[in-house]
């Protein structure tokens, strides 16, 4: 039986896999989490949204740092794991909210900063969630976008996104670089820095995270066994159907006259 929309399925997807997210390792740490908090760390403590927080490893990076995280995600049960986690640490000042992203039930120019990381990829309406990030965003404020970005060649892009909806059904896109680049602009943002990245996902924590159904498992494995060299190489295919891709984390403010 088919689900009854594309957010009844991302919330049913992550809702069951809370707790894997929360101790998933490629979640938990990463250079770029480092890099983010690098950046929120230069500035006076102010007020943050984790938007599309998922198990909360921005937020819980974010609490030092910040006069107050909002956890914002899709999933009631993930920000369940969310609010116990912050409790656990002792993190008083994340506060959580659900709701989509292109609705944000916040006022305009509340936070300082609005963080996103893996999350979206998940989003169909990408334009609409760009621009409610700049409407809840202070003049001064910053957007850090971190995801997945596809490697912007036809060939490697499609190898990318049939393992990705394969693994995860509620994937939308892998955007590239230029994609992004596009969408950030025509939202009234302009980029003010950008680091690259490349990580290394090992196949069995990545299929079990989201208990990935063995027939998708095998046209996973079967795609990987089939593909060329040039993709082979690009994403670094391993035996064990491991592989490496490429990560990203854009700093955009508001562009001039577009506040």
């Amino acid at each position: 039986m088919r689900n009854n929309d594309h957010q009844t399925l991302v919330n049913q997807q992550f809702s069951e896999h809370a707790l894997a997210y929360l101790a998933s390792s490629t979640h938990a740490d990463g250079e770029d989490l480092q890099r983010m908090a690098d950046l929120v760390a230069a500035r006076p403590p102010g007020v943050a949204l984790d938007l599309g927080c998922g198990a909360g490893h921005v937020a819980f990076r974010l609490s030092p740092l910040a006069q107050q995280v909002v956890a914002y995600d899709l999933s009631s049960e993930m920000l369940a794991v969310v609010e116990a986690e912050a409790q656990r640490r002792g993190l008083p000042n994340i506060a959580s909210q659900v709701g989509t992203v292109d609705n944000l039930p916040f006022a305009d120019a509340m936070f300082d900063w609005v963080v996103t990381r893996h999350s979206a990829h998940h989003w169909r309406h990408i334009v609409p969630a760009l621009t409610e990030m700049r409407r809840v965003l202070r003049p001064n404020g910053t957007l850090l976008l971190m995801d997945v970005v596809g490697p912007g060649l036809p060939l490697l892009d499609t190898w990318l996104q049939s393992l990705e909806v394969l693994r995860d059904p509620s994937h939308v896109r892998d955007r590239s670089l230029a994609e992004w680049h596009s969408l950030l602009a025509a939202a009234g943002f302009r980029t003010v820095s950008l680091q690259k990245f490349r990580r290394r996902l090992a196949f069995g924590p990545w299929i079990a995270r989201m208990q990935t159904p063995p027939a998708q498992v095998a046209a996973i494995r079967s795609l990987q066994h089939i593909a060329p060299q040039e993709v082979a190489d690009y994403f670094a295919l391993e035996a064990d159907g491991s592989f490496t891709g490429d990560t990203v984390l854009i700093a955009a403010e508001i562009a001039a006259g577009r506040s």
